[in-house]
């Protein structure tokens, strides 16, 4: 029988919050979603329009046993009547999970007490509040109630001094400008919501107190200094996971290991079972529930979680996803090297899509569209149509030297080359400098190719977007510069004169088409496991030239492999995949298991935005919440936009010099240690006011004016 709360639970997309109050449910108003008693337990849920949904049970520092286990019961419930599709998650103050987060765009305010205390909850216009809010976070906003005290300022954050009709937003003399614009948003939320917009909003700087503030607090004495944030240590392990396996074959409920450590195959889960993923090391646990795993266990997903937490004496403030098949959060899957999403349909033929990827509309390629469509022009990584201008070096003995042009278009493994595009746009010429590396290069030539990039960039007075190429790894508007022909890649060698090495008797290239209709020919090692029934592939043996054509193949990506096939000359055998002759599997060293699956078109993979500050001493990324917009990038940090094909580095203007430097060994960390193993993404490096529609597309309404005017005086505005 489901609670009467829940019968309005899950109707419509958007947030409910319930307060448990006497073991009971109260649903919490509107406009006070976002401030949370540190008291009390609450349970959230979150609709998205697909529906999925996201159940969260909130613990404050100081709620009791007999709250939180209720929350608990209430989530299990709620779960229950939504069918057992929810993901849901255990939030404990301070280290709440990004999903919650991002909620709370405005930020997330703590008040002291709770229900037991005899505190009540806070109403709409009530004119008689004194309190204090210290505002911290940079990209996460949390304001937490303080003792009414001068005690409790310092001068390195902002404080909101709410005396009901009005809110004083006070600012340290060492507070930075990002983090005041953060705080404003807190009080405007104030006003708007929880006093409906009837209070006046003031800016106060220290040392400049009205008179309204001194009568609160009393006399001012000498504020504390700043006290350093105590950030979260950067831990270089913590992307490790285990796998265990969660049985109950003796009546009681065990965990077994399945793999140490990650990253783990998708195989590995099999439905009929729950799993649970062991991130602690970060602070998560994961627990998978199979969608024909027996009932008992599925239900007592979240309670084998907290007892492993116990056992393994983790931090009681270790967040828990619990999380039923299909509904896999991004957090989760890049533990998995090789995880596919099914398009999972719930009910009558809904599309099952999880969270954020909801609000990524996948955009088909149409190059005559481009420069109007941002949002095309970023997913499929076309800043245009690729027919500007291309000039192409290549990095020899610590100096450039330019390919001939009936050479462009062939990359050799053992060569680093310097691309200059550059082309038209609004009437004003733009560059991009590609920074091609192959993998049999030395460290000379990569030093070099990166020396002479800079080099390069400052000669033209470092406006053009650089772009970092890892061989096999070429972006789609890379591709397109080579017009009609495809861009072929040597496995190794050499285009200098005198160092042609000679190349294998036997020879496979791989022919792929990009979403945006470019191909390339990259050369793979000559083995039958390299194939792929979604692609062409040639193979070229001293005695014979086949094209191998498998079933998924496009026909631009025959015409493409033909163009290899002149080019290596020889008679050509084409091959259909499945009535291969005897020669083409001796020649590739006998049959092999290959990738046969017709894989959906490219999933577009919900984008990721983090910050990369040493604001707190030491250079750390920390992850932007929720939808990010445009007023998300610091301009006195580094961000980092991961998009999954390439990763943006894009630098703030006061930015200081060590997130300039340091920033792209973040990049270069952060996707080596991606749980899911992914290696050599293209990282863009981008200046505020420079931006290519590449990566301006991945934000909603982008204003290139922004930045013209302070954003601190637009705030003020409001005020």
């Amino acid at each position: 029988m489901a609670r009467p709360e829940f019968q309005t639970a899950g109707k419509e997309a958007g947030l409910q919050i319930w307060r448990i109050e006497k073991m009971d449910l109260k649903p919490v108003p509107k406009q006070l979603h976002g401030s949370f008693y540190t008291g009390d337990a609450y349970v959230v849920l979150y609709t998205t329009p697909a529906p999925s949904y996201y159940i969260h049970m909130w613990l404050g520092n100081e709620c009791s046993q007999d709250e939180s286990g209720a929350a608990a019961i209430f989530a299990t419930q709620l779960d229950d009547s939504l069918g057992g599709g929810p993901v849901q998650f255990r939030e404990v103050q301070n280290n709440e999970s990004i999903n919650f987060l991002g909620y709370f765009k405005s930020g997330i305010k703590y008040m002291k007490g709770g229900v037991a205390s005899g505190f009540k909850q806070v109403v709409t216009n009530d004119m008689n509040v004194k309190r204090l809010l210290h505002v911290k976070g940079r990209r996460t906003i949390r304001a937490t109630e303080v003792a009414m005290s001068w005690s409790s300022f310092n001068k390195g954050d902002c404080f909101i001094v709410d005396l009901g009709k009005d809110i004083y937003q006070w600012c340290g003399s060492e507070c930075n400008r990002f983090e005041r614009l953060k705080a404003s948003q807190v009080a405007i939320d104030i006003r708007d919501n929880e006093r409906n917009g009837r209070a006046n909003l003031k800016m106060v700087e220290e040392g400049d107190e009205p008179q309204a503030i001194i009568d609160a607090l009393g006399a001012k004495p000498n504020i504390a200094a700043a006290t350093p944030d105590d950030e979260a240590v950067e831990r270089t392990n913590k992307n490790k996971g285990s796998l265990y396996m969660v049985s109950d074959a003796t009546g009681s409920m065990r965990t077994s290991q399945v793999a140490q450590t990650s990253p783990f195959k998708q195989e590995m889960l099999s439905p009929s079972e729950c799993y649970l993923l062991d991130n602690g090391v970060d602070g998560k646990i994961f627990l998978w529930k199979g969608p024909t795993a027996n009932a008992d266990e599925r239900k007592a997903a979240m309670s084998v979680a907290e007892q492993f937490i116990k056992d393994k004496n983790y931090a009681k403030n270790t967040q828990i996803q619990v999380i039923p098949a299909g509904g896999e959060t991004t957090l989760f899957k890049q533990f998995f090297s090789n995880w596919k999403d099914k398009d999972q349909t719930t009910g009558p033929s809904k599309a099952y899509t999880i969270g954020r990827i909801a609000q990524v509309k996948q955009v088909p390629f149409d190059a005559s569209t481009l420069h109007s469509n941002n949002s095309m022009a970023a997913q499929h990584g076309m800043v245009d149509d690729g027919s500007g201008k291309v000039q192409i070096w290549r990095v020899e003995g610590g100096e450039k030297v330019p390919v001939d042009t009936s050479n462009f278009g062939q990359f050799y493994g053992g060569d680093c080359y310097l691309i200059l595009y550059s082309y038209r746009t609004g009437g004003r010429e733009k560059h991009i400098i590609y920074t091609w590396q192959g993998l049999k290069s030395t460290q000379d030539e990569l030093a070099a190719s990166a020396f002479l990039t800079v080099k390069l960039d400052d000669s033209m007075g470092g406006s053009p977007v650089q772009v970092r190429v890892t061989q096999g790894q070429e972006p789609a508007h890379l591709m397109s510069l080579f017009k009609a022909k495809p861009m072929i890649i040597y496995l190794g060698g050499t285009s200098r004169k005198s160092g042609q090495s000679q190349a294998g008797a036997t020879r496979l290239f791989h022919i792929r088409q990009s979403s945006s209709k470019a191909t390339r020919a990259v050369e793979v090692v000559p083995s039958a496991a390299c194939l792929n029934t979604n692609d062409a592939f040639v193979l070229k043996t001293p005695d014979a030239l086949f094209l191998w054509k498998g079933v998924g193949a496009s026909s631009e990506e025959l015409a493409a492999a033909k163009h290899v096939c002149s080019f290596l000359g020889g008679s050509v055998t084409e091959v259909v995949e499945g009535k291969e002759p005897a020669g083409f599997w001796s020649a590739l060293g006998g049959k092999k298991d290959y990738q046969t699956s017709r894989t959906l078109q490219k999933v577009v993979k919900p984008p990721r935005l983090f910050g990369c500050s040493n604001k707190s001493g030491c250079l750390i990324a920390e992850e932007v919440p929720g939808d990010f917009t445009q007023a998300d990038l610091a301009t006195d940090d580094v961000m980092l936009l991961d998009t999954w094909d390439q990763i943006f580095l894009w630098v703030g203007n006061e930015a200081n010099e060590v997130e300039k430097t340091g920033s792209a060994k973040i990049a270069q960390d952060y996707v080596n240690s991606d749980p899911s193993g992914r290696r050599g993404t293209a990282v863009v490096t981008i200046k505020q006011g420079s931006e290519p529609p590449t990566f301006t597309g991945w934000f909603l309404a982008w204003d290139p004016k922004m930045w013209e005017s302070d954003p601190l005086e637009r705030v003020r505005a409001n005020f």
